[in-house]
């Protein structure tokens, strides 16, 4: 061999050396880390919980939002934060993060009554992030997301406080103050000076301190939650003439309502024998009756700084007659009722109970900002609770939202245990998708009507779920409750389930809403369901199984410029692009996945 050439040869060998990566003078196997090769900062670091400060924020006001994740980086690591209203981030920035718990601020944007997500993303994690729900709204009254307390023993300042920090989580904006007063006609007793009592017991001889619900109001607003006083609009007890008041009750004879034309039986409704006593039912129409128990209220409202007056009643009590012996109409008294409510009481928010939808026709045509119905038997299945939803939405002509009083597992929850989630997600699913809220969030769960009935427990996986139910309803409430009224919704499918018009067994109910340029299909999944009993009394419902891929063929004559899906089921609750193709008046698309309850937006 010619030694000329033996230099440049050793060189490009050299060289070859050089440029070949290291791996692969190695063998193959992949646990090899070069020396110097650092793994990404925060790789096997978990975000575990993202909080905010408040139930909703007003436009243009500071979130404060804290994150934890599962240990401490060694090294400051970046965390990415976006914000997303409906499918668009509207603002997102990247902040560096050294300790185990950090905080962050946001100032709202201008525009009022909107809901937005926030999603929150450690990089370099494959493990993803978490999110969480923001309602930018200057009053509640809007979206109301209505809670309760009851119970107002002596207790520690913590206590209360971790109650409320529970409930902010959830975007809870409303509190109802279930019980809280001394006796119907007399809600709140005063001492001989003029100021009041600083203890009593409640109807159910529960002990109540002013000092707890005064407390629980404070903590409310600092919360940006209202705080209603709650009570009858036509009740007084058995023994109320003997607490003292009678002097200033002349002619008290004239409020009650009788079950006969002769007034020979006062109407009554019956308790418990270990309360108080029994409820004696005064004509809520009686303009005397509303003076006096209006005087009372305002005694609540100059001592206590509830924003206004849950007002309860006791549904229909069939033929009853008054003073004279003339048959009263009630609904017609508790329109009169709320007119002269809020005359008496102009700047405070009036919310009334429809019982099994009793009144409701008369409570929508009130000044009431939303619509509360407590639900009771015949209203059994998930068709029936669909129509209640439905109804209540014609009846305020789409203006107004509603909540819902639905307990459920009530049976199961005459011994201690813990609620069914299938229960809970299912019918949550249908009134959150119909527009409206749940009460069933205070202290504790509610699974029967006396509000401090706390048998079951809220095991951890649904609390979990309903963390991101809430937040799935507070992000979306654009398309949930803002104006939205219901759409035509022709759509089938060629595989292996049934599409339903109505909530129906084995099957997928679909319904459409519209809104401007929009329409919001939502497809709630009973195809695997136990049963179709909503209450779910002896909490035996089946969780539903995860379903995949279902090609839908949509009719929709518009053109169609975007699609795209949410669920609070699958991916934090966050938009997904769709693609579709639109064909000879026809949309078509598949759907990814669902479990419960999946949401489709198109836009024109």
């Amino acid at each position: 061999m010619n030694k000329r050439w033996l230099l440049p040869i050793l060189f490009l060998g050299i060289l070859l050396l050089l440029i070949i990566p290291a791996r692969f003078l190695w063998s193959e196997d992949e646990s090899f880390e070069a020396p110097n090769e650092k793994k990404p900062v925060g790789q096997d670091i978990n975000l575990t919980s993202v909080s905010k400060d408040k139930a909703k924020y007003s436009p243009e006001s500071t979130v404060n939002f804290e994150a934890t994740l599962s240990k401490k980086p060694n090294h400051a690591m970046d965390v990415k934060i976006v914000y997303y209203h409906l499918d668009e981030p509207v603002h997102e920035k990247i902040i560096q993060v050294t300790d185990q718990t950090f905080s962050w601020t946001w100032q709202t944007p201008k525009a009022d009554y909107r809901g937005y997500y926030v999603e929150v993303v450690p990089l370099h994690n494959t493990s993803g992030g978490k999110t969480i729900a923001l309602d930018v709204s200057s009053s509640w009254e809007m979206f109301p997301r209505y809670g309760f307390l009851s119970n107002f023993s002596d207790m520690e300042d913590s206590k209360q406080q971790e109650v409320i920090d529970n409930l902010t989580r959830y975007h809870i904006n409303g509190l109802q103050f279930y019980d809280w007063h001394s006796e119907h006609q007399l809600p709140l007793k005063m001492n001989d000076n003029g100021e009041p009592k600083q203890s009593w017991y409640n109807i159910a001889n529960q002990p109540v301190s002013f000092q707890t619900v005064e407390e629980y109001i404070t903590l409310a607003h600092e919360n940006n939650m209202a705080a209603m006083s709650y009570n009858l609009l036509n009740g007084t007890l058995a023994k109320e003439k003997e607490d003292g008041e009678k002097e200033e009750k002349d002619g008290e004879e004239e409020w009650y309502l009788y079950k006969d034309e002769e007034q020979e039986e006062i109407a009554t409704h019956n308790l418990p024998d270990d309360w108080k006593s029994d409820i004696t039912l005064t004509n809520p129409g009686n303009e005397a009756w509303q003076d006096y128990i209006f005087s009372k209220q305002q005694n609540v409202f100059d001592s206590l700084n509830f924003d206004g007056w849950h007002i309860d009643q006791l549904g229909d009590r069939g033929d009853v007659y008054d003073a004279e012996g003339e048959k009263v109409n009630l609904l017609e008294g508790y329109k009169s009722f709320l007119t002269a409510a809020q005359e008496s009481f102009p700047d405070k928010t009036l919310v009334m109970n429809a019982v099994n939808q009793y009144g409701q026709e008369q409570i929508a045509e009130s000044s009431t900002p939303f619509l509360y119905s407590e639900l009771w038997d015949p209203i059994t299945t998930y068709a029936d609770l669909n129509e209640v939803l439905i109804e209540n939405h014609r009846l305020s002509n789409y203006e107004k939202n509603q909540v819902l009083a639905a307990y459920l597992n009530y049976k199961k929850s005459d011994k201690e245990g813990s609620f069914n989630p299938a229960s809970v997600l299912y019918t949550d699913a249908l009134i959150f998708a119909q527009g409206g809220a749940h009460l069933e969030l205070g202290e504790h769960m509610l699974s029967q009507e006396y509000f401090p009935h706390d048998n079951l427990t809220i095991p951890d996986n649904l609390k979990k779920d309903l963390t991101k139910y809430y937040d799935f309803m507070v992000a979306y409430e654009n398309l949930l409750r803002d104006e939205v009224q219901p759409a035509e919704l022709n759509i089938t499918t060629s595989q292996w389930v049934q599409l339903s018009d109505k909530p129906a067994r084995g099957e997928l109910y679909t319904f459409a809403k519209k809104k401007e340029d929009t329409k919001i299909i939502h497809i709630l999944n009973y195809f695997n369901t136990d049963h179709m009993n909503w209450r779910d009394t002896h909490g035996t419902q089946t969780e539903p199984a995860m379903k995949q891929e279902l090609s839908l063929s949509i009719a929709e004559s518009k053109k169609v410029k975007n699609v795209w899906i949410a669920s609070p089921d699958w991916n934090n609750g966050l938009p997904s692009q769709l693609k579709f193709t639109q064909e000879d008046g026809h949309v078509e698309l598949t759907l990814p996945k669902i479990q419960y309850w999946d949401m489709i937006v198109m836009e024109y």
